[in-house]
């Protein structure tokens, strides 16, 4: 189900975009120019919002048709499978070599959802908190602004009952407290993704609303995530 944001999103945007939740993503207005550079730094959910109708197109066509000749560069760099551990291993090919002004590093997924897939191993806690912070470290210290995204779903069942949830509530809380101690900016995905499933799934369906498989996301799921992501790139 689509509903309207009371806010000027529409001014810009595209049309059939769910509502947004202040909880989840916010920020100060802010103005791009075609001097800055964005980067997408993940997994597979961010490889796969570079496609076609995927978040990372969304956010770039929107911001073109915002600013026009003066819209900022957007590119994808998500892998899948990655994890933290694996964004520390390729930041300086994939993202600091870039010059970014920006990168929005969306990642966390693997990192807890790994530990419950046979021959695959999650990070731990303390080593996903070093990591975040040493990543969000290196991309401040060539100048460019650092949004966090909180891992958002396995499963959508809005009740706290997918098997990977209150660990997912444990690593959302760790980037939560790496965003305040290093000052960047927090996109709280997971957030905005239980608020939005507790008034939308009333079926209380484990896939199908967001994303088709628990975890990737669907159309409708890119384009909530594009728009989460907007509300702290550009400020609306």
């Amino acid at each position: 189900m689509k509903f309207f944001s009371t806010l000027f999103v529409s001014a810009f945007l595209f049309a059939g975009l769910p509502a947004l939740f202040l909880a989840g993503c916010a920020a100060e207005k802010t103005m791009l120019t075609s001097n800055d550079r964005i980067i997408f730094f993940g997994d597979s959910i961010t490889e796969l919002g570079a496609e076609p109708n995927g978040f990372v197109t969304l956010i770039r066509d929107s911001l073109q048709k915002k600013y026009g000749q003066d819209a900022p560069e957007v590119i994808g760099a998500g892998v899948s499978g990655n994890k933290v551990t694996d964004l520390e291993k390729r930041i300086d090919r994939d993202v600091l070599s870039k010059k970014p002004t920006l990168v929005a590093v969306y990642i966390g997924i693997n990192d807890v959802w790994h530990y419950a897939l046979p021959g695959l191993k999650g990070t731990p806690k303390d080593l996903f908190e070093t990591d975040l912070k040493d990543i969000i470290e290196k991309i401040q210290k060539v100048g460019a602004r650092v949004i966090l995204c909180t891992p958002s779903v396995i499963g959508e069942k809005y009740d706290g009952t997918n098997p990977q949830d209150s660990m997912l509530e444990e690593y959302s809380a760790i980037g939560r407290r790496a965003a305040n101690e290093t000052s960047s900016q927090l996109c709280d995905l997971r957030k905005a993704f239980i608020a939005y499933l507790k008034q939308h799934n009333t079926e209380n369906v484990e896939k199908g609303m967001l994303t088709r498989d628990r975890v990737h996301l669907t159309d409708e799921g890119n384009r909530f995530v594009a728009e989460q992501m907007l509300k702290v790139i550009d400020g609306e």
